[in-house]
């Protein structure tokens, strides 16, 4: 596995990539995520960690999920992901920690990833601009989440599983004094 700060190290070669294959320049695409051009070149040279909302408004603008954008485009395809091989991501501002759980490289329409949620954690994510359907089910695992899609809020406990669009504007929030686990099981669409 590799550490954080190789992790990160490829976090900022990967936005970097997909902006320059987009052919966009810098200030192209901080007026298309409304991230700043400071910003992005300071994750783009390994001196910033975006948050989980700042890497979502960035992967929107360039057309990608943060499931593809963390996908190791190099790896041998394999059909076993082991655990000690999963990327793991922490996002700097509220602590979630996500494990990209299924084998990279498939070309499966499906991916699954971990999330644990430290208690009294909350992000949220823009909406994404229409186009490829993009789908997710919400599976709790340990714990409590309160997910808000648009102005509906969803409580979820244990056991509690959502389907929602992707496309939609969302946010979580662990509303306890507990850390919550849960995986997100997401369709890719076409």
């Amino acid at each position: 596995m590799e550490s954080e700060d190789q992790f990160e190290k490829h976090v900022a070669e990967r936005l970097k990539r997909l902006r320059v294959e987009w052919g966009l320049t810098l200030d192209q695409l901080a007026d298309l995520s409304g991230v700043s051009r400071a910003m992005i070149s300071r994750i783009e040279r390994s001196e910033a960690s975006p948050t989980a909302a700042l890497l979502a408004r960035l992967c929107s603008a360039l057309g990608v999920s943060l499931s593809v954008f963390f996908a190791n485009t190099e790896a041998e395809p394999s059909p076993l992901a082991r655990r000690v091989d999963q990327p793991v991501w922490r996002d700097p501002e509220s602590g979630y920690v996500r494990r990209a759980i299924s084998p990279q490289g498939t070309g499966s329409g499906t991916d699954i990833v971990e999330v644990e949620f430290p208690a009294g954690a909350e992000v949220r994510f823009p909406g994404r601009p229409t186009g490829r359907t993009q789908t997710q089910h919400v599976w709790v695992f340990e714990g409590v989440i309160e997910l808000a899609i648009g102005e509906t809020l969803h409580r979820l406990e244990a056991g509690d599983c959502l389907f929602m669009n992707v496309g939609d504007v969302h946010g979580y929030r662990n509303p306890t004094d507990r850390p919550a686990r849960y995986a997100v099981v997401i369709s890719l669409g076409t």
